[in-house]
């Protein structure tokens, strides 16, 4: 009853309610999208094929963008190529000082940096959407062509390059509005959207094969399990958190005396939430694809096919270059949203400090190190866990294709996405959905 309670309250908060009602329309329109064919393409056959990757790259790749690539719809592209305009964008403010000040000039700087990732998200959504057109045009279902016969290679290759390329545009706009006026973070939700919306037909998939074959009982039960094993720990890393103790001593301010308080300052676990997860599967998916639009044509096709079969998710050498890429920007995002020499600076600000260490610097360089050795297992875990169950479900030839990296996304982006209603619904002294005990702050 208190979840229904909790659910009727976020509707009687205009502010809510309207935040909440744009974010559903916009999920619609995406879902929408994801049906419009592309044109020239006979989806049937890259449906098929498809379904005959056997949890490949491209069965990877479709289950981020919602189905819509075995449909092979505007949306097929998804939002991978703006999360990779992202990650450049952000790798250059390291290397180079334009970008490092216009990380720090605040809201202007921010501006930039968006327009700029714009303009990147159209170049490498034209870029793949070209390696896509070539690709399909090679892709054979049983002799029978994805291209429609009476569609022209070259004009095949322009129509597929314009909408595929338009459709990420405004896949990118629509996560864009969601950040700005709904609920939650667009580009993720978007991604987490498009997994859901694949898990009904993966647990049909998974129903189907064991009553044609009771010896996939077995083998469905132990893909639970490991689902299940792997959902619980993630929620529980994902709320982990170490609590640095802060005092902040007595104050006269004009007449009144205000007491010293004692608080914590709350360090996650992992401080990047789903971000490096996102990021690490856009940079493996997209070479990944870019390979298999060549693969199996011209003389190189030998070494390129092997390239292919390196990028499989449930291989090896995916597995490890997957896991280093995601322990490298769960650092690398950390470092970036949460700064120890500002948090520093505040502290002394305010007058609060760390019993047993010095304000300023030495405060900067304790939050630091605990900041860094904490992240660790965060990264190695968020690693193990991205990377072990997709191996496991490959090594035991299930359908049912939702690995860790499933897991973490829809988790990660679950919790985010609550935590926001939460705190407007504590902001009007209403009870949130992860409530512990009763509401402080209620009058």
């Amino acid at each position: 009853m208190a979840g229904l309670d909790t659910a009727r309250n976020m509707f009687k908060i205009p502010e809510l309610r309207k935040k909440i009602f744009f974010t559903l329309l916009i999920i619609f329109i995406y879902r929408l999208g994801g049906h419009v064919p592309t044109p020239g393409v006979n989806a049937d056959v890259i449906a098929r094929f498809i379904a005959q990757d056997g949890g490949g790259l491209f069965s990877l790749y479709n289950m981020f963008v919602g189905g819509s690539f075995a449909r092979f719809a505007v949306f097929a592209q998804g939002i991978m190529p703006y999360i990779t305009a992202s990650i450049i964008l952000q790798l250059m403010g390291t290397i180079f000082p334009y970008f490092h000040k216009l990380q720090r000039e605040g809201a202007e700087g921010r501006k930039k940096l968006t327009q700029y990732t714009r303009y990147g998200t159209v170049l490498f959504a034209a870029i793949q959407a070209t390696g896509i057109s070539i690709f399909i045009m090679n892709v054979q279902v049983d002799g029978i062509s994805a291209v429609l016969p009476n569609m022209p290679h070259f004009l095949f290759m322009v129509t597929t390059i314009i909408s595929l390329t338009t459709g990420t545009v405004l896949t990118m706009w629509l996560g864009e509005q969601i950040t700005a006026r709904g609920i939650g973070n667009g580009i993720s939700l978007i991604i987490f959207i498009g997994i859901v919306a694949e898990i009904p037909l993966s647990v049909m998939g998974q129903v189907q094969q064991v009553m044609a074959d009771q010896g996939h009982v077995v083998t469905t039960l132990i893909i639970l399990a490991i689902v299940l094993v792997a959902t619980i720990a993630v929620v529980i890393m994902t709320q982990a958190m170490r609590r640095i103790p802060i005092q902040t001593p007595k104050k006269v301010v004009g007449t009144k005396m205000y007491q010293g308080q004692n608080t914590v300052l709350p360090l996650r676990l992992n401080m990047a939430g789903v971000i490096p997860i996102i990021f690490a599967s856009s940079i493996m998916t997209f070479p990944g694809m870019i390979f298999s639009s060549f693969a199996g044509a011209g003389e190189t096709s030998e070494f390129v096919d092997s390239l292919v079969r390196l990028f499989r998710p449930d291989g090896i050498v995916y597995g490890i270059l997957f896991g280093l890429l995601i322990i490298f920007f769960t650092y690398f995002y950390t470092a970036i949203v949460f700064n120890p020499v500002d948090i520093a600076d505040n502290l002394k600000r305010q007058g609060g400090f760390i019993p047993g260490v010095r304000p300023g610097k030495k405060t900067a360089e304790f939050i630091e190190n605990v900041l860094t050795r904490i992240t660790l297992p965060g990264s190695v875990f968020l690693a193990l866990i991205a990377v072990l169950p997709m191996m496991m479900m490959g090594g035991l030839g299930g359908g049912f294709y939702f690995g860790g990296t499933s897991i973490l996304i829809v988790v990660g982006v679950a919790l985010d996405t609550l935590q926001q209603l939460e705190s407007h619904l504590q902001m009007r002294n209403y009870e949130g959905f992860m409530k512990k005990g009763t509401l402080r702050g209620r009058r």
